[in-house]
């Protein structure tokens, strides 16, 4: 069995550290524990690692957040995975520091990446794993939150957190989203 998880986030090292990024982050802990290798490939860095007899593509778009949904549809289609088999990690500033939040389907919620995922896939209707980001910023500065770095403190929570989203992936694969939303309590 095959599946596509996508990690969002942007290229580029004034994006490393930063909040938006945690898509990036979560697959890039999960390689290094499944021990995979990236590789630069069509549309966005490329690793393919193995768990409990399944095969995992793990992709980090180059396309840019805003963008994903190009990268998304054209490695669906050249790995043959289905939207069900499909995974994309990202970060959410709706919900609190370190809370996930495993759906099978949903709206964009105001988040670009989801937006474009769902025009360029004609649907929603496609697993996404929501990683909270907090809402920590003052009216009007949204966007210098999402695109900052983590606190001292958000950092020192982060490894955590990394290992908590890439067991809610393992979980994904192993036994299916809906026991996975109940195991992670939705």
């Amino acid at each position: 069995m095959k599946y596509l998880i996508t990690g969002l986030g942007n290229i580029g090292y004034e994006y490393d550290g930063t909040r938006h990024n945690i898509g990036f982050d979560v697959l890039d802990f999960l390689c290094k524990q499944l021990e995979g290798e990236w590789r630069g490939d069509h549309h966005g860095d490329l690793a393919t690692v193995k768990y409990r007899g399944r095969t995992l593509v793990l992709l980090k778009p180059n396309t840019y957040m805003n963008l994903s949904g190009k990268a998304i549809r054209y490695w669906l289609q050249k790995e043959k995975v289905a939207n069900e088999k499909s995974l994309v990690v990202l970060d959410d500033l709706n919900l609190e520091f370190g809370k996930l939040r495993l759906r099978a389907k949903g709206s964009d919620g105001g988040h670009n990446g989801l937006k474009n995922i769902q025009e360029v896939l004609g649907t929603d209707a496609y697993p996404r794993l929501r990683i909270g980001i907090g809402n920590g910023f003052s009216k009007g500065k949204q966007v210098n939150y999402v695109l900052g770095k983590w606190t001292t403190d958000e950092e020192a929570e982060l490894p955590h957190i990394l290992e908590k989203a890439s067991d809610v992936i393992k979980t994904f694969v192993s036994i299916g989203i809906e026991r996975a939303m109940n195991a992670t309590g939705k």
